[in-house]
């Protein structure tokens, strides 16, 4: 799926509470503490994306696990600076990967140029005799 489908904001809160499996309440309560932050319409409604329901989702497999809300909130920033990590070692990786296929090109043009400058040996002219 595509980053901006994620983003796009479908849900009203009673479906988005469904879809996470919580009470729409408690919806509201992770916005008042930051762990979520649905896009509002023009008339102020929230309006959940798919990446929220997975955040939602996300926030419940924690406090399932007996999380609370602020180690929540902790964990759920380390992972997404993670994610940005993964990110950013995938885009060196690549750099990396075009750097040694650049060096390698550059070696084998430099190897070309020496086949071309050396002389082979059965062709080349030896000079017999005392050197003046």
């Amino acid at each position: 799926m595509a980053t901006e489908d994620r983003d796009r904001a479908l849900y009203v809160i009673s479906v988005a509470a469904e879809l996470a499996g919580v009470h729409p309440q408690t919806l509201r309560i992770y916005e008042r503490k930051g762990l979520v932050e649905p896009q509002r319409t023009v008339g102020r409604s929230r309006r959940y994306s798919d990446r929220d329901i997975h955040r939602l989702q996300r926030i419940q497999e924690l406090t399932n696990e007996g999380v609370s809300l602020a180690g929540v909130k902790r964990i759920i920033a380390l992972e997404e600076e993670l994610d940005c990590a993964r990110d950013e070692i995938e885009q060196l990786q690549a750099q990396i990967a075009d750097l040694r296929q650049e060096a390698n090109q550059a070696v084998a043009d430099v190897h070309r140029q020496y086949r071309r400058d050396l002389v082979p040996f059965s062709k080349a002219v030896i000079r017999f005799g005392p050197r003046s």
